[in-house]
C-alpha cells in the first residue's frame, strides 16, 4: 500500500467512506421498521413480533454509524473536525436519537418500568424517523455546502450560532431527508416480510411496502433533478475551488462506473420492492440491500472525486474540504490501508451472524414463550 501515491491513497480511502455510507443508509432499514411500530403493530403481540424481529439487527446500524465517523477521522481529519466540531447541533441531535434507541431495547421490557413500554417504543419511532431525516439533511450539504470558514490555522468559525442546525431552514435538503425516511421504512417491511413468519402481518408489510414505496419517489427523484442541475463546488490543479455548472452530473459521465452503480443500485432496489411488493417472495431485502448500498456509494463518490469539493462552504470557496486539503498524511493513509483489508472480513462476519441469527423466523409462539423478549 505504501506504494501507491498519495493521490491514489486519498481515492481509495473516499471510496471506503462511500462504501460505509452505502452500507449505512442499507442497515437503515432498522430505523425503518421502529418507524413502523404504530403501522404494523396492530396489537400488543404484533408489536412485540416487530421490536424482537428488528432488535435482532439494531445494533448493526449503529456501529456501521461509527465505522463511517471513524474512517471520516482517520483518513480525512479536517473534515471530521470542520464538520463534527463545528456543526456540532446537529450531530448532538443525531447522536441523542441513537442514545434513546440503545436505552429503549434495553428498558421497554424491564419489570417496574416507571416510564411504560409506550415511552420506550415512541423513543423508537423517534430515532427511526427524526434521526434518519437528520442524517440525510446533514448529507445533503455535501451538495449544497456549509456556512463555515476555515483560518489560517485550519480553525473552523461557525458564521451562525445555530452550528449545523441552520440547514433546516433549506428546503431543498429536506429532499434527500424525507426520502431516506421513506426508503428505511421501504428497507423496514422487506426486512419484516423476510424475518417474521405470519401471514396476516406480511400481508400488512407488502401494503405498507407499496405505500412507502409511492411515497419515497418523488422526494428521491426531486433529489436526483436537484443535485444533477445545480452548480456543483469543483477545484483545478491549484487546489482554487469554484462553482461550476452541472457538476454533479458532469462527474456521473466523466465517472463511468459512478454513473453504472448508480443505475445498476436503483434497478436493484426497484428489484427488491417489486419482489416484495406484487410476488409471494420473502427474499426482497437481499436485492434491496445491495441496490441502496451501490447507489449511495456512486452518490458519495460524485461528491468527492473528479476534482469536486466533498465539503462546501458557500461563505467562503477556499474553506471547502477536498479529499486533497482534508486528507491525513501519505504514511498514516498507507498504514491504514493495510487495516481497511479486513473489511471483508468483517462484511463476512456480519453475513455469517445474520443468517445464523435468521435461520429461525420469529413467530407468535416464540414471542408469548420468550421471557427475555425486547
Amino acid at each position: 500500500m505504501h506504494s501507491l501515491s498519495l493521490e491514489n491513497l486519498q481515492i481509495y480511502w473516499w471510496f471506503i467512506v462511500s462504501l460505509l455510507g452505502g452500507l449505512l443508509v442499507f442497515m437503515m432499514f432498522v430505523q425503518g421498521g421502529q418507524s413502523l411500530i404504530f403501522s404494523l403493530g396492530k396489537d400488543e403481540l404484533k408489536k412485540d413480533m416487530l421490536i424482537n424481529s428488528i432488535g435482532r439487527k439494531w445494533e448493526l446500524t449503529f456501529t456501521t454509524l461509527v465505522m463511517f465517523g471513524g474512517a471520516c477521522f482517520a483518513a480525512f481529519p479536517l473534515f471530521y473536525a470542520t464538520s463534527f466540531g463545528g456543526a456540532y447541533w446537529v450531530w448532538l441531535a443525531i447522536l441523542f436519537c441513537f442514545i434513546i434507541q440503545a436505552v429503549s431495547y434495553e428498558y421497554r421490557k424491564k419489570p417496574d418500568n416507571f416510564l411504560g413500554a409506550r415511552t420506550y417504543e415512541i423513543f423508537l419511532f423517534i430515532n427511526g424517523s427524526l434521526g434518519v431525516i437528520l442524517i440525510g439533511m446533514a448529507v445533503s450539504t455535501f451538495f449544497s455546502g456549509s456556512d463555515f470558514v476555515l483560518n489560517e490555522h485550519n480553525f473552523v468559525e461557525w458564521k451562525t450560532p445555530f452550528r449545523g442546525l441552520e440547514a433546516l431552514a433549506n428546503p431543498y435538503l429536506y429532499l434527500l431527508g424525507i426520502a431516506m425516511f421513506f426508503l428505511s421504512r421501504v428497507g423496514g417491511c422487506l426486512y419484516l416480510i423476510n424475518n417474521i413468519a405470519d401471514g396476516e402481518f406480511i400481508q400488512n408489510a407488502r401494503k405498507q411496502l407499496i405505500i412507502n414505496t409511492v411515497l419515497f419517489l418523488p422526494f428521491f427523484l426531486g433529489f436526483l433533478a436537484w443535485i444533477l442541475t445545480k452548480d456543483g463546488f469543483a477545484y483545478d490543479a491549484n487546489g482554487v475551488v469554484s462553482l461550476v455548472a452541472y457538476k454533479y452530473a458532469i462527474n456521473l459521465i466523466e465517472m463511468p462506473v459512478a454513473g453504472v452503480l448508480l443505475l445498476v443500485g436503483v434497478l436493484l432496489v426497484l428489484v427488491g420492492i417489486f419482489q416484495g411488493a406484487f410476488t409471494k417472495s420473502i427474499r426482497g431485502i437481499f436485492a434491496y440491500g445491495v441496490g441502496v448500498t451501490l447507489a449511495v456509494t456512486a452518490l458519495f463518490l460524485i461528491t468527492g472525486l473528479n476534482g469536486t469539493a466533498f465539503y462546501p462552504s458557500f461563505s467562503d470557496l477556499s474553506s471547502s474540504l477536498t479529499i486533497k486539503n482534508a486528507s491525513s498524511s501519505h504514511y498514516t493513509l498507507g498504514v491504514m490501508a493495510y487495516v481497511s483489508l479486513l473489511v471483508p472480513v468483517v462484511l463476512a462476519y456480519i453475513f455469517i451472524v445474520w443468517r445464523a441469527i435468521d435461520s429461525k423466523k420469529i413467530t407468535q409462539d416464540e414471542i408469548k414463550n420468550d421471557h427475555h423478549a425486547y
